[in-house]
């Protein structure tokens, strides 16, 4: 198995692109107002966006893990990666908001990053390496999103489009670093049929979920995802409400949060699948997730809410031992279908539940019942777990 430089461009792959999305998250709002006239204008594109690039992921992925088994990962993860160049250095140059919302789209159909890294750790680790090698991923992304948004704030005080230029260019350097560095992991198959039926996402969102166990699988993560996403969508609205805390605050709490998220999947998550095995570990990871959305719900006084951060933190065994347990259900000329297929479920869901989250969470503080959406959470995440645990631990697809 081939594991330098490709497990060490992967991972530099994941931080730089969380780098460069957590330099501009805090200057998103005042580009789009600088571009859009005013902060209602702002509020109103930048959900626009937001759900263009979620849309054309969507539609997109399959095609993209389809291209990566036929013609290689590494043609694949360049372009993209290339793409997501283009756009932020179109939000830098951008004189208005359709602009930025035409390399928008374009940025979500080629974001196929993490579909192909995905697909490329299961080609260069063994099966009883990749939940440690799907850990290192987890903590390259909390490392990258917890320093972008201290540069970018800072290069935002200077000028509101350097976070921006900075963006572009660090997905410049990666490129580069990538052109010149990354071995193809797998060759591509030109027998690999790639057609309409092959590209639509419904279709091969279909053809994975028609396997028995691969399917529950997947109907597992899609749980997983939600209840994730409705936790990140509404958290720090959550502790503005519950404890009165100031951006400066709740910067630090998620910085701290990630931070060890981070520490924990480089250095145990390894160890403690390997101890437990993938299903045993996907299966307590989302019991400890389902105990930490659960506590956060009633949630009165800070310390216990950052014993249950701390219980969260633990949980991320659960995404990595699922990873693992799903890519050796796949053959090795079909990765980047069903990972393509798999970030087309995640890219869904992260389309509709921000949206729906929002309107609970508002719903909930108009019935002083703040935590409520965190209840509904908790429930998406026990019924993944229950898939989990009563899904066979079968070893081939």
């Amino acid at each position: 198995m081939r594991r330098a430089p490709a497990l060490s461009f992967l991972l530099v792959t994941v931080v730089l692109d969380m780098l460069g999305l957590g330099l501009v998250v805090p200057v998103v709002p005042a580009l789009l107002a600088d571009v859009a006239g005013d902060a209602a204008a702002a509020a109103r594109w930048s959900g626009l966006l937001g759900s263009v690039y979620g849309l054309l992921q969507f539609v997109v992925s399959p095609l993209l893990g389809r291209l990566a088994d036929r013609y290689g990962r590494r043609p694949v993860l360049l372009v993209s990666l290339g793409c997501l160049g283009v756009d932020w250095l179109a939000h830098a140059v951008s004189p208005g908001a359709w602009t930025l919302l035409l390399f928008h789209a374009i940025a979500g159909a080629c974001a196929g990053t993490y579909t192909v890294v995905n697909a490329y750790l299961a080609d260069v680790t063994a099966p009883e390496a990749r939940a440690h090698a799907y850990g290192l991923v987890g903590a390259a992304f909390g490392l990258g999103f917890v320093a972008g948004p201290v540069v970018g704030g800072l290069l935002g005080t200077v000028d509101v489009r350097l976070p921006f230029l900075a963006a572009a260019a660090l997905c410049s350097a990666n490129v580069g670093y990538g052109w010149f560095v990354l071995p193809e992991s797998r060759p591509g198959d030109r027998r690999t049929p790639l057609t309409l039926g092959t590209a639509n996402p419904v279709s091969a969102i279909a053809v994975v979920l028609r396997r028995p166990v691969l399917g529950r699988l997947a109907y597992a993560r899609l749980c997983a995802d939600v209840a994730r996403m409705t936790h990140q969508s509404t958290w720090t609205f959550f502790l503005t409400h519950q404890f009165a805390w100031g951006t400066a605050r709740i910067g630090t709490v998620l910085a701290a949060g990630a931070l060890a998220g981070a520490l924990f999947q480089a250095a145990a998550v390894g160890p403690v699948v390997r101890r437990l095995g993938d299903k045993r570990a996907a299966v307590v990871g989302g019991l400890l997730g389902v105990v930490a959305l659960t506590g956060t719900a009633f949630v009165t006084v800070p310390w216990s809410l950052h014993l249950l951060q701390a219980v969260g933190v633990l949980a991320a065994t659960g995404g990595a031992a699922t990873q693992s347990w799903l890519s050796r259900l796949v053959r090795p000329d079909e990765q980047g279908r069903v990972q393509g297929a798999l970030t087309s479920i995640g890219a869904a869901a992260e389309t509709m539940v921000p949206v729906a989250a929002g309107v609970v969470f508002a719903w909930s503080l108009a019935n002083a019942a703040p935590g409520l959406v965190f209840v509904g959470a908790a429930v998406f995440a026990a019924g993944s777990t229950l898939l989990l645990a009563t899904t066979p631990d079968l070893r081939q697809p």
